[in-house]
């Protein structure tokens, strides 16, 4: 029986989050919203190593185009 209830609690737990696409902050989706954080942090973090940049800059460049 205790099995029963963690997993009924586990089941109600995971239901509990926002859905990709409710309401977010800033008249986006939630969904939307986690692109953006993880675009700008794609961005810190290149901003945070300009070497890295210049090297991934430069890989893309030497690159076939399709």
């Amino acid at each position: 029986m205790k099995i029963l209830a963690v997993s009924v609690s586990a089941l109600a737990a995971m239901s509990c989050g926002a859905a990709d696409n409710d309401p977010g902050p800033g008249g986006v989706t939630v969904g939307e919203a986690r692109a953006l954080d993880e675009a700008a942090e794609m961005l810190d973090e290149r901003n945070a190593d300009p070497a890295a940049a210049s090297a991934q800059q430069g890989a893309a460049q030497d690159a076939p185009a399709q």
